[in-house]
């Protein structure tokens, strides 16, 4: 059986709802971050990297969100979780490298600076500059969602772009940045109340004990 192995609340949330969505007959394996279990040789052992998710399939291991998301929509073809459509398509990639690259860097800095300086100084100086540059991503996302006649992220059909998007608005919500997502980010709240009323998706929230929108 398929194994996800994750962590609540984590980017990992992205594929676990897309597994849902596929109706993909899985395994979810919660990979415990408070007692360091990523860290842990046997886990170290599926994934070299120390992060999650990562996504076994009879002896196949694939990390890092937009090969883990793109594989799921490969090997489920008929939920349609990736566009047909050539410009759906470059979409739906952008929104991956975006989320990956820059959304989830961003919010790094705020969230794990040790990985960026070595002295309290500059790691305070390094969440000083991330919580600017986090503001400035969520109002590039809320610009991008709120320009859009399309009810996803990708185009008029729901892809796993989606749940990538909807991670950063839980996120946008939670202890660490505190925001008012309805209030500041009204576009994007539409977006995740939408994510909200999908059966697969409260599947995912209700495993992770996270609310809904």
């Amino acid at each position: 059986m398929m194994k996800l192995y994750y962590s609540p609340g984590a980017c990992s949330l992205a594929p676990h709802i897309a597994l849902e969505e596929a109706g993909a007959d899985f395994e979810p394996v919660r990979v415990n971050f408070a007692e360091a279990a990523q860290r842990k040789p046997d886990y170290l052992a599926i994934n070299p990297k120390g992060r999650v998710p990562a996504l076994a399939d009879d002896g196949f291991v694939v990390t890092e969100n937009p090969a883990v998301l793109r594989y799921i929509a490969r090997k489920y073809p008929t939920a349609a979780l990736w566009p047909d459509d050539p410009r759906e398509d470059a979409r739906c990639t952008e929104w991956l490298g975006w989320c990956t690259s820059g959304i989830h860097v961003a919010y790094a800095h705020t969230r794990r600076p040790e990985r960026y300086a070595v002295t309290e100084a500059g790691k305070a100086e390094v969440v000083e500059k991330g919580r600017e540059t986090v503001r400035e991503t969520w109002e590039l996302v809320e610009t991008r969602l709120a320009a859009s006649a399309s009810p996803w992220a990708a185009g008029e059909r729901y892809s796993v772009a989606d749940p990538y998007v909807f991670l950063f608005w839980t996120w946008g919500r939670g202890p660490n940045l505190g925001y008012d997502m309805p209030t500041d980010f009204p576009a994007w709240t539409e977006h995740a109340r939408r994510m909200g009323e999908r059966p697969a998706v409260q599947r995912a929230l209700a495993r992770e004990g996270i609310a809904r929108p």
